[in-house]
């Protein structure tokens, strides 16, 4: 098994997770992918290659989307085949539920940590989580509860998959989803803890313009079924 993070400038959090996974599952490897962070976050990734973490390094920022096809390949080349679960750098992803989402993949299928955006959740993440699932829905016919979810495991047959989807940042995952029914991949959802801070302080996420990237792929999807 492997945990794979994507981070551009992450916080202690980062080696907290690491540090428990070594705990909690010490016979995983986990792959840490620096998108590009400003060398006064060095210390961050040196304290998480000591606990066993191996650090890939992209050398300027290039999106979550690109530091994920980059784990992907690395982890194809350079490891016996296994499942892949990636989780976010930011702490939203308890390690209990890391493992859990890992454990529910199968041959052929993608495995999604679905949050229920219970108790203290923004209004802004509530709603385009909401809406976000019902027109997914009505697109592809599959039930997906949380379809932004970071929290994902998948079978190592499908990691050449994987790295044809297109998309370099936060697109990136939406775009799997929307991919994934026609390329025989069934979907499950494992429920899992909601973690938010009010202002996550480790989030990149620029609300109009990753928004727009997100959304694309969503419209362009409709456009092409319609009749």
């Amino acid at each position: 098994m492997v945990v794979l993070i994507p981070a551009y400038e992450p916080d202690q959090r980062l080696v907290d997770i690491v540090a428990e996974l070594r705990r909690k599952a010490p016979g995983w490897r986990v792959v840490i992918v620096d998108d590009g962070s400003s060398t006064r976050y060095a210390p961050v990734f040196t304290m998480a290659a000591a606990l066993g973490a191996t650090v890939l390094v992209h050398p300027r920022n290039r999106g979550k989307g690109a530091a994920l096809k980059s784990g992907f390949a690395w982890i194809r080349d350079h490891l016996h085949p296994q499942t892949v679960v990636c989780a976010d750098s930011d702490g939203q992803h308890l390690v209990v539920d890391i493992v859990r989402v890992a454990s529910a993949v199968r041959s052929g299928t993608m495995a999604l940590g679905g949050r229920t955006f219970t108790g203290a959740v923004p209004v802004r993440s509530r709603l385009g989580n909401s809406i976000t699932r019902h027109v997914f829905r009505a697109l592809t016919g599959v039930p997906v509860y949380d379809t932004q979810t970071g929290l994902r495991a998948y079978p190592p047959e499908l990691l050449d998959w994987l790295l044809t989807v297109p998309g370099e940042r936060f697109e990136y995952e939406f775009q799997a989803l929307l991919r994934a029914r026609t390329a025989g991949i069934r979907i499950v959802e494992v429920e899992i803890t909601t973690v938010y801070e009010t202002e996550s302080r480790s989030s990149h996420f620029r609300t109009v313009r990753d928004s727009v990237r997100v959304y694309a792929p969503l419209l362009g999807h409709a456009w092409m079924m319609r009749p």
